[in-house]
Order: structure tokens, then C-alpha cells, then sequence
């Protein structure tokens, strides 16, 4: 397929009502596929437990009086499977289980918020799409009269709904056209070390005066964060050099890391603390 070839062909702009574009990537019809299939595996894992439960608990009562608790339980596994869907993709995530395995969640094409009638919208058009015509052929197996028009009716038409995304290029949804939503990609974000907490032996020689640290600013902060980052010696090295003359300081070069990691503990503090009274050093240009 083109989009897996050129995973850019999935980005698309995402305005929000503060003009702000978020820029997302859809989810592509595999990932999509995969994660409506993990809440598949659910729902019918809670209602076969529910089943076993009733069927045991109710094992005495005659074919009759059981005729009335088998409509209740067709009602169940009805609302089971549409409010799994909607209460989950209403809520602060906007994602199943499933989708929140795969990484991708619900949003709107608008850019605003998603709304509780687009999240029903969606999610009870997958009953057309999907679950009406599987039930259908279900009942009519169970019954004995299923034949093999019908059969293949059935099929063909829930094969229709399944593979509609593969033919648009969003990979939406007759219940996403509707609704005016989309799947976008939302992996987890991992969390990047706080340098600030790392602990150096070396580092604990390094002592700087007011005056020393008030030789940079914020921005010199975010490069010095930047160098550390890439743990690149030589790099570090040329940046201790440039920051020991600034500041009238001699490191050794073997000292350039554990250098840098004090200065940047002490300097991020020392800003920090400026800031809280109202003086913000932008950058070793400000006075």
C-alpha cells in the first residue's frame, strides 16, 4: 500500500478553534483493524462470563420461564457491546481498550472537542456496519433456516462496511463520515530524564557564585540541556572550555561532563529561583 510506503501520506493538519495546527497521523486500516478486534476479544470474553453466570444461576427454571431472561440477555449483550464502545471513546482518552493498546484514539476532523453525539453517532452506525448482519446470520443459524443467499448477503455486506477505510484515503468510517471524527495515532510519550536530579560524584567539586550564573540565560540553559543530552564528548568538551572562560573557571577536560551537569543543576535553580521573584533572564544578553 502507498501509506505504508510513505507513512507522511497520513499526516493531515488538525486546526483547533484557537487557530493552533496539531498536525496528526491517522491510523492506518491494519492498526485500526487490530485494535477493533482487541475490543472484540472483550466484550465477547464479559459476555460469555455473564452467560456462564446466568446459565448457572438460572439452571432450574424450565424452558418457559427462561424464554422471557433469553430476550433480557439479547438486550444485554446489545447495550454491553454499543456502551463499551461510548463510554469509553466519551471519556478524558477518547480510546477503548483496544485502541489504547495500538496507540490510537478518536478525535474530531473539526479540531474542537469531541462531543458526546459524534462519539453515539460512531459508534451506533458499527451496529449497520458490523454487528446487524453477524447477528442476523447468528439467529438464523441458530434457528436452522439460515441458506446459502442469505449467507453470503450477510457476509458481503459486513466485508463491505469492514474494508470501506481501505478506499478512502482519511481510513475513515461510514460511522466516521457521519460523525465527523477520525483515528488518529497516539503513542505513548516517554518522559525524558530530569538532568537536573543526576547524581555525579565528580560534579559534587563544582561549587558557582551569583555572579557566575547569572553569566547565561534561559536559551543558554536549553542549549547546554541540549549538549548533555547528546553525551557527545568533544561537544562537551569545546561547551566547558567556552562556559570555564566565560565565567572564570579551569576545567579539565576529563571534568567537561561533570562539569556541565553542575553548572546546569545549579544554573536551572538559580533561574528558577529569579523567576519566582519576577526576574526573567531570557537569555546572557539580558541585564
Amino acid at each position: 500500500m502507498a501509506t505504508a510506503r510513505n507513512p507522511a501520506a497520513l499526516v493531515r493538519p488538525l486546526i483547533t478553534p484557537e487557530g493552533v495546527d496539531l498536525r496528526v497521523k491517522l491510523a492506518d486500516a491494519g492498526t485500526r483493524a487490530s485494535g477493533f478486534l482487541l475490543d472484540v476479544v472483550i466484550i465477547v470474553v464479559a459476555a460469555v462470563v455473564v452467560s456462564l453466570v446466568a446459565i448457572f444461576g438460572l439452571g432450574g427454571l424450565g424452558v418457559q420461564e427462561a424464554e422471557p431472561l433469553f430476550i433480557v440477555w439479547i438486550i444485554f449483550i446489545f447495550l454491553l457491546r454499543n456502551v463499551y464502545f461510548i463510554a469509553f471513546e466519551a471519556g478524558r482518552r477518547a480510546a477503548t481498550p483496544g485502541k489504547r493498546m495500538v496507540g490510537v484514539r478518536v478525535a474530531s476532523r473539526s479540531g474542537a472537542g469531541l462531543t458526546l453525539d459524534q462519539v453515539i453517532a460512531r459508534n451506533l452506525m458499527r451496529e449497520i456496519e458490523v454487528f446487524l448482519p453477524l447477528s442476523i446470520l447468528a439467529a438464523r443459524g441458530g434457528a436452522g433456516v439460515a441458506d446459502t443467499l442469505s449467507t453470503i448477503f450477510g457476509l458481503v455486506w459486513a466485508l463491505l462496511f469492514s474494508l470501506f477505510p481501505l478506499f478512502n484515503r482519511d481510513r475513515l468510517r461510514i460511522g466516521d463520515l457521519l460523525a465527523g471524527t477520525w483515528v488518529v495515532e497516539a503513542p505513548k510519550v516517554a518522559l525524558l530524564e530530569d538532568l537536573s536530579l543526576r547524581k555525579d560524584p565528580v560534579a559534587a567539586r563544582f561549587q558557582f557564585s551569583a555572579a557566575q550564573l547569572d553569566a547565561y540565560g534561559i536559551a543558554e540553559l536549553h542549549k547546554l540541556e541540549e549538549v548533555l543530552r547528546r553525551d557527545d564528548y568533544f561537544a562537551m568538551k569545546a561547551v566547558a572550555e567556552t562556559i570555564g572562560r566565560k565565567i572564570g573557571a579551569k576545567i579539565d577536560p576529563v571534568d567537561s561532563k561533570a562539569f556541565l551537569t553542575a553548572y546546569y543543576g545549579e544554573l536551572r535553580a538559580h533561574l528558577e529561583r529569579k523567576l519566582l521573584l519576577g526576574n526573567r533572564k531570557a537569555d546572557k544578553y539580558a541585564r
